[in-house]
C-alpha cells in the first residue's frame, strides 16, 4: 500500500519531519471544528491526510525565521 502523498514529495516542501507532523496534526484539529479545507476535493478521508495534501499543494507552509 502506498501513501499518498509521499514522505519525499512532502519534505521538499517542509524538511524537518517534526515540523511536518506537527504542523499536520494541529491543521487536522482545527480542520475537525472548522471544517475548512483550503484544498478541493481531497483524497483523503482522514483530516491529517488532508492536512498533508494542503502541504503538498503549498496551501498550508510553515513560515521561516531569520536566525541572528
Amino acid at each position: 500500500m502506498m501513501l499518498e502523498p509521499s514522505i519525499d514529495e512532502l519534505q521538499e516542501k517542509i524538511k524537518s519531519k517534526y515540523t511536518l507532523v506537527t504542523l499536520s496534526a494541529r491543521r487536522a484539529r482545527e480542520m475537525r471544528y472548522a471544517k475548512d479545507m483550503l484544498i478541493e476535493n481531497p483524497k483523503s478521508h482522514k483530516l491529517v491526510g488532508v492536512a498533508l495534501e494542503e502541504i503538498l499543494a503549498e496551501k498550508l507552509f510553515v513560515k521561516e525565521e531569520d536566525s541572528k
